[in-house]
């Protein structure tokens, strides 16, 4: 067997709740407070509906509840919808520089734990677990730099999630993690030139792809012996091949070092975001002559570079499209997910400060990446002056992170787009005292919107 999957394998089969640092606890509900919010908030996209109602042709009594209604299905079809749900709105936390949003997980480790009835500290392990082999995948292996997307990190993230919540034994943990690696490796092209639906349902699908490896390994189902190390396997597409040693180690869960973000958009447009709004409370947007936002290579390639960024013409390419979400911010001197609708995207006002945006690649900045995650910000006004504000790290990285009291605001803004004020303070309430809780289906019991599609 693999060293590299024997490894993740006997590290899932031991890691336990007790293990756990209080602070990783704490963190891990932060992240599920913070994940529900921005599930609930896209309840209502088209691409929610068309997964729920995928998810809603298949009844099952005992089994995964889609959030949202009262609705049983299969845990994979639950999987993919809740994980579209969780994902759309690019609202949930991220490891930045292509290393997604691990986050997703929630979606599998949820469906799973539901149908299962397991109880809290089950769910807490199994998503610190997931985390940690997501980020150390990551680690070992950029998959962007192969033409491939990191919603791979999901598909075997969930599927050691599910196999820890299943209870399953050291061996059929490794088939599961073939059974994962091997199906699961998807093309880059998701998030190149005018984006898609797939942008946003992706990670669901890897989520769901990761239940499935395991119920069938559970089953008794076999994959590739040697999956990474073999002929044709994971290393011929990849290179060497090596995680890093896995918590507890010295330093901090992995888990506690996602980022969880301060506004809806793409991760690597948080920091010029929150600078354009610095300089905005400074002047009009008519005072504006001309805008130059310096940044690392990274932010460049991927929000700030293709033409498409300065002319949006759908809402997974306006998240992220620098020079527009910028451009909205600084005619109205606020950020709101709004901008994504047709009003924004088709506004001449709008196109007409975007070309004013001019975004430059500093390699000085590009060096300092991603230690840190650094923006300088210059606004040229029509009377010669310019105005500079720079940044390292955004509200919201793991090093400057966001208090528990903006992460419920940001869960009470989004949630109270779909629930009751009663519905959302019980789910504070709840998901921070989930180490007591019995059964996790009294959580999405409250969440509840209604039973239909």
């Amino acid at each position: 067997m693999d060293t590299n999957v024997q490894r993740i394998a006997d590290y899932a089969h031991s890691l336990s709740f007790a293990d756990l640092p209080a602070s990783v606890v704490h963190d891990c509900k932060r992240r599920l407070v913070d994940t529900l919010g921005c599930a609930l908030a896209a309840f209502d996209a088209e691409p929610a509906k068309i997964a729920r109602r995928n998810a809603l042709r298949v009844s099952v009594p005992g089994g995964a509840c889609v959030i949202g209604t009262s609705h049983r299905t299969l845990p994979e079809l639950a999987t993919f919808a809740n994980g579209v749900m969780i994902r759309y709105l690019d609202g949930n936390d991220t490891y930045p520089g292509g290393g997604g949003h691990p986050s997703d997980l929630f979606a599998a480790i949820l469906s799973v734990a539901d149908a299962t009835q397991a109880d809290g500290k089950t769910v807490i392990t199994a998503a610190v677990l997931g985390y940690e082999i997501y980020a150390s995948l990551f680690a070992a292996a950029v998959m962007r730099e192969r033409g491939m997307d990191h919603v791979f990190y999901t598909a075997v993230g969930s599927a050691v999630a599910t196999a820890k919540i299943l209870g399953l034994k050291r061996d059929v943990i490794a088939e599961a993690i073939a059974l994962a690696i091997t199906p699961n490796l998807a093309l880059e092209v998701t998030r190149r030139g005018s984006l898609s639906m797939w942008k946003g349902c992706a990670a669901a699908n890897g989520a769901r792809n990761g239940v499935f490896a395991a119920l069938l390994a559970a089953d008794g189902m076999t994959g590739p012996d040697q999956v990474i190390d073999g002929g044709h396997g994971l290393r011929e597409l990849v290179g060497k091949f090596e995680l890093p040693p896995l918590a507890p180690r010295e330093g901090p869960y992995r888990l506690s070092q996602s980022n969880i973000k301060g506004f809806l958009s793409e991760y690597h447009s948080q920091g010029p975001i929150a600078l354009a709004l610095q300089l905005r409370a400074q002047l009009k947007a008519d005072d504006i002559e001309a805008v130059e936002i310096f940044t690392y290579w990274f932010t460049w390639s991927e929000i700030g570079s293709e033409p498409e960024k300065w002319r949006p013409t759908t809402r997974e390419t306006a998240d992220h499209s620098l020079p527009f979400m910028i451009a909205c911010v600084l005619l109205e001197g606020r950020f709101s997910d709004e901008f994504f609708s047709p009003s924004y995207l088709n506004n001449p006002a709008v196109h007409r400060m975007a070309d004013r945006i001019k975004v430059t690649e500093d390699p000085a900045l590009s060096a300092r990446f991603p230690a840190f995650v650094p923006c300088r910000f210059e606004i040229t006004t029509r009377s010669g002056e310019k105005k500079v504000a720079t940044t390292d790290y955004p509200r919201g990285y793991h090093k400057n992170p966001l208090s528990d009291d903006e992460v419920f605001a940001k869960f009470r803004d989004l949630a109270g787009r779909a629930l009751s004020s009663v519905q959302v303070e019980s789910v504070i309430e709840q998901v921070m005292r989930f180490e007591h809780s019995d059964n996790p289906a009294m959580l999405l019991a409250t969440l509840k919107i209604k039973d239909g599609p």
